[in-house]
């Protein structure tokens, strides 16, 4: 008798975006999210992997966030 897939089995494809921010690294994260979930579908989890700054005349214009997406893998 097949086994019935339970919820969580499944396959999960893993993509990495950049989200950019004026005010926050957490802003950032969330401009990347928000942004991803227009074109993806199902998204489950997110990872940030790497933050940093960009800097103009000595003073931080921008926060960066490195996002790891998780999203059910569909062929």
């Amino acid at each position: 008798m097949a086994r019935k897939p339970r919820a969580a089995d499944g396959v999960y494809r893993v993509i990495d975006v950049i989200g950019t921010s004026t005010q926050s690294w957490e802003d950032a994260a969330s401009n990347a999210v928000a942004t991803a979930s227009k074109s993806l579908r199902d998204l489950r989890i997110a990872e940030v992997s790497k933050l940093d700054v960009k800097i103009e005349d000595g003073k931080v214009v921008a926060y960066r966030c490195r996002v790891q997406l998780s999203f059910k893998y569909e062929p």
